[in-house]
């Protein structure tokens, strides 16, 4: 899969790539990631990528013409059939482990990192996605992109061990909204807290209804 990433700050994303998952994944060749520095399409001798809004306002608009460009040129130089153009945004629909799902099966996913004021709007003829990863405000779209690349890399088939993601909270068969059972290790008691005794009893069935039924209960006493 490649994971083309659209953004005015490159450099933001050299610790968090190469460590852990991800390193891994690009190593193996499941993933590749590329960064597409936007301000390279930008208008003039000083590349400009922004303006003042029209009707005005406070802040700088993103062009569309200098995001226009850069989108064209990723695709023309990859021309991957499945593929999706997303752009982070506080206006889009709140990103979930099933749109994570969903893009881990495309070859090529294009992020394009939001910043400043904003981004002009007719951006939105060339995209296929809003994606806002929650209900609050960031400096730009580096963090989210981040955040989307990590959570479909660990998908791709070969990066994490089978079944590792089977059991984790939001990926249950059966329900996009269960949170993943409580886990406990040694030291069996700490503090005088202690293990679950059906944990170590040994009795798998016991185990297993104990783990689905706290994946049903997870949800309520956390998130209310």
């Amino acid at each position: 899969m490649l994971i083309s990433i659209l953004t005015l700050f490159p450099e933001m994303f050299q610790g968090p790539f190469e460590h852990s998952i991800i390193k891994h994944a690009q190593q193996k060749q499941l993933v590749e990631i590329e960064f597409v520095n936007i301000r390279d399409f930008g208008i003039g001798k000083h590349r400009t990528v922004d303006d003042t809004p029209y009707g005005g306002g406070v802040g700088m608009v993103m062009r569309v013409d200098v995001l226009h460009a850069a989108i064209k040129q990723t695709i023309s130089r990859h021309n991957l059939v499945k593929r999706k153009i997303i752009l982070t945004s506080a206006k889009g629909e709140t990103y979930t482990q099933a749109k994570a799902r969903s893009f881990s099966q495309l070859d090529h996913l294009i992020i394009i990192c939001g910043h400043y004021e904003g981004v002009d709007e007719r951006i939105l003829k060339f995209v296929d996605e809003e994606i806002s990863i929650g209900n609050y405000v960031l400096t730009g779209g580096e963090i989210p992109a981040m955040v989307i690349s990590d959570s479909v890399t660990r998908l791709l088939e070969g990066v994490l061990k089978p079944d590792a993601t089977a059991n984790e909270s939001f990926s249950f068969k059966n329900s996009d909204s269960l949170l993943e059972y409580p886990h406990y290790t040694r030291p069996e008691i700490y503090e005088n807290l202690t293990v679950p005794n059906v944990l170590l009893s040994g009795n798998h069935k016991e185990i297993e209804t104990w783990r689905s039924e706290q994946s049903l209960l997870t949800p309520i006493l956390k998130r209310g």
